[in-house]
């Protein structure tokens, strides 16, 4: 049952309130406020003040919060009183575990902040693999690089397609997606299956036909944004925690970095955002990206010729931290060529340092109304001035989840890649005797409960066993010791790019007890559910497979091609260093399911 607090949400989202009256706060909000859209430009009747509020898009959950908590306060303050231009949507994170909103409830929070807004609000998301990587009962796409791996740009468009759909059912008309990084960096600790490749030409055409695909029903117009910029997929820096650095002449990241980004611009991406890194060939002075002159103006609008909206990363990141303090950063920001300031973490200091830079002389006029004009522009674009609150009856087919998951769960298959097999151990020869381990980071996680629900469907007496980077040593040696007995152990390591993770390595605890289990006597396929490079850290195991993604279609994928019920013709999107190269990727068929008729 829904809660009282929900039906109230609701209830209030859709224009009516049944036995409550509105604060006199919320009965003015509530009143047809917003500013009437202008045919172009600026309105004359905004305010300074108004004007570079536009500018900034604060952080949200989408959960509904109780009225009376500071973060509820705080966030309507942001957009009832300052004026800002937006709020983004990121997932809550509760001792370690990622929660996803709510369907229904995130819609209603929208409506309910869009009812508060004196000017219509961007509502922005990654959604970079689809709504799934923020809200709940949507649809698993798997990550970017699955459909490098999977080689189907009509796959991608089906991706954009459904992630515009998904987006603007729920209330987004902003998606930070798609990824435009080439990552070439094994030991990138943020990019990695984020991107959709090494190769710089495929991953174009990736973000090429992600965007196109965003644009196939106009029912669904939402914004899209080409990122990190010029291109984060060589450093071996996490942002989040400090300053990356690509380090690499000037030609080389025209002919390999920047290419994706030309395509995203030829294409019409509505946004760039920009990447907290220092970039030497281009800034001398190896500032961030975030507020450099040089890349953001110089070679982002005059030799790029891009014209659209340039979106910071967030500004709450230690990549930047570390060297600004927030008022700074954002005039610093919008001084270097950028038009919109990202989940700054005091919202209220950056709009008073941006007016003080205004007043003072120190930013122009005209150069703040250009950037207020590109963000007026990109919500008359979306039309939010003709229609800025969900439909909450149109959310369950909107969403449309079956389709959607035939889609995800197609993707998903193609994407699984062989990289070696040594003992024929794909797909499995002895499932019966077979033993499946699942390898996790945390110790309160999902992750592995639909591969081995899926592989016990097909085989019901394959061992399983689940092993966390938490366990006591004495308790993953026995385990280890344990799968002596099997046939043969498929492992399934999941490690995924994180904020703040610093690395993409398997935890040390789950190192020891994998190498344990390679020396001993069965022979170990290893399947990397995330990282793709896992195989020059453990070389010795006698198969290897890439599913390049954590989802549960991925799951799900995995467990069909270890037992033969799915093809395996992935290739790979990337170089193991050593070990595969581009394109490396052996084929194998489906087991033929007993009593098949062969004319199916």
């Amino acid at each position: 049952m829904l809660s009282s607090r929900l039906i109230s949400a609701v209830l209030l989202a859709s224009g009516t309130l049944i036995g409550a009256t509105a604060p006199p706060s919320a009965a003015k909000s509530a009143k047809s406020t917003h500013n009437t859209a202008p045919a172009g430009g600026v309105p004359a009747s905004m305010s300074l003040q108004d004007r570079v509020a536009q500018l900034i898009i604060v952080r949200s959950y989408g959960d509904y919060l109780s009225s009376r908590s500071a973060e509820y306060r705080a966030l309507v303050h942001w957009i009832r009183d300052l004026h800002v231009g937006g709020f983004i949507v990121a997932n809550r994170v509760k001792r370690g575990v990622v929660i996803n909103a709510q369907p229904f409830e995130m819609a209603s929070f929208t409506n309910r902040m869009q009812g508060l807004a004196k000017t219509p609000l961007l509502v922005a998301a990654d959604f970079e693999h689809g709504a799934s990587m923020r809200v709940a009962g949507t649809a698993k796409f798997p990550y970017f690089m699955a459909y490098g791996a999977a080689h189907d740009l009509n796959a991608v468009r089906q991706l954009g397609e459904a992630t515009a759909r998904e987006a603007r059912t729920l209330g987004i008309t902003w998606i930070f997606a798609p990824v435009a990084d080439v990552n070439n960096n094994p030991d990138n600790p943020i990019i990695n299956t984020r991107s959709y490749g090494e190769d710089p030409r495929a991953v174009a055409d990736g973000v090429a036909a992600f965007i196109d695909g965003t644009r196939a029903n106009p029912e669904y117009t939402v914004l899209t944004t080409a990122k990190h910029f010029p291109g984060h997929g060589d450093t071996g820096e996490d942002s989040h925690l400090q300053l990356a650095k690509l380090d690499q002449p000037r030609d080389r990241i025209e002919q390999v970095e920047l290419t994706p980004f030309r395509r995203a611009i030829e294409d019409g991406v509505d946004a760039v955002m920009t990447a907290h890194m220092a970039v030497p060939a281009f800034e001398p002075d190896e500032k961030p990206a975030t507020v450099s002159r040089n890349i953001l103006t110089g070679l982002l609008r005059d030799e790029l010729k891009f014209r659209g909206m340039i979106v910071t990363d967030a500004l709450d990141m230690q990549g930047v931290t570390a060297l600004y303090g927030q008022g700074d950063l954002a005039v610093r920001a919008i001084e270097a060529g950028a038009d919109v300031l990202l989940m700054p973490s005091d919202p209220e200091a950056c709009i008073k340092a941006v007016v003080a830079a205004v007043k003072s002389g120190r930013i122009s006029r005209k150069r703040l109304d250009e950037s207020v004009a590109r963000v007026l522009a990109a919500k008359r674009r979306v039309g939010l001035y003709r229609r800025h609150k969900v439909d909450l009856d149109a959310i369950t087919d909107g969403l449309d989840e079956e389709k959607s998951a035939s889609l995800a769960q197609t993707a998903a298959d193609e994407a699984i890649t062989l990289v070696k097999d040594d003992g024929h151990l794909f797909p499995s020869p002895n499932a019966a005797t077979a033993c499946l381990v699942v390898l996790t980071e945390g110790q309160f996680t999902t992750r592995g409960q639909d591969l081995i629900s899926e592989a016990r469907r097909i085989e019901p007496k394959i061992r399983v066993a689940m092993a966390n980077a938490t366990m006591p040593e004495p308790v993953l040696t026995a385990l280890a010791n344990d799968l002596n007995s099997c046939s043969t152990v498929y492992a399934a390591a999941f490690v995924a790019v994180a904020a703040y993770r610093g690395n993409v390595q398997l935890a040390e605890p789950l190192t020891n007890f994998l190498n344990a289990v390679i020396h001993n006597h069965p022979p170990v396929a290893l399947i990397s559910m995330g990282n793709p490079y896992l195989l020059s850290a453990f070389p010795n195991v006698a198969a290897y497979a890439a599913a390049f993604s954590t989802v549960s279609t991925s799951e799900i994928a995995v467990a069909r091609a270890i037992l033969g019920e799915i093809p395996i013709q992935g290739k790979m999107p990337v170089s193991i260093p050593g070990y595969a190269k581009i394109g490396d990727g052996m084929a194998v068929a489906a087991r033929s399911k007993p009593n098949s008729n062969p004319a199916e």
